[in-house]
């Protein structure tokens, strides 16, 4: 229930219901995958793919629905992705420039989109593999690859239908962009009742 001035009340009714009813969508979308994939190791993660000024509140909201945070910042460790591998020259070398730029205490995760980038990864190691786009099958490989000696998350494309057979593929993670960028708004309305 909500009291106050009717003109306070219907000035900020849509304003206050649009945010309501956009992070209750990411904690019901996060909540509907981390219930599809309760039964496997998996937890499901956001991402920073948030909206500018909302972030906070949409990693609260993910966190409401039964999800983990990922990074809120690009302080909060260092993600190595494809674009700083190619520029670095190979996952080796990029690996290798940001342990000699970051503190001992920094995670470092590595972006692979092969097993053959996870080879390599896993010779010069990482505390996280991101393993991007891949299949159930391929992921189960990676996983055995890694053998425990990294987190690994799986990200790319992951729908609620997916999620299944991908945490079912056994990775610790998930992580899921649309869960805030792209959540489904629930409906909800606000009814004005005389006093």
């Amino acid at each position: 229930t909500v009291h106050g001035p009717a003109r306070g009340l219907l000035t900020g009714e849509r304003v206050a219901l649009n945010f309501l009813g956009h992070l209750s969508g990411v904690a019901t979308g996060t909540a509907t995958i981390a219930d599809a994939i309760a039964h496997t190791r998996a937890r499901v993660a956001d991402t920073r793919k948030t909206i500018p000024g909302l972030r906070a509140l949409q990693k609260y909201a993910v966190a409401c629905g039964g999800g983990s945070n990922h990074r809120f910042g690009l302080d909060d460790a260092v993600l190595i992705k494809d674009n700083h591998i190619a520029v670095a020259g190979g996952v080796r070398a990029a690996v290798e420039a940001a342990r000699a730029h970051v503190g001992h205490l920094v995670k470092i995760e590595v972006e692979v989109d092969s097993l053959e980038q996870l080879a390599e990864l896993l010779e010069v190691g990482a505390d996280v593999v991101l393993l991007d786009n891949m299949g159930p099958d391929v992921l189960r490989e990676a996983v055995a690859m890694v053998d425990g000696r990294m987190v690994t998350e799986a990200s790319g494309r992951i729908t609620p239908e997916s999620a299944v057979p991908i945490a079912e593929a056994g990775v610790d993670l998930i992580s899921v962009g649309w869960l805030t960028h792209s959540a489904r708004v629930l409906d909800i309305g606000l009814d004005h009742l005389p006093e």
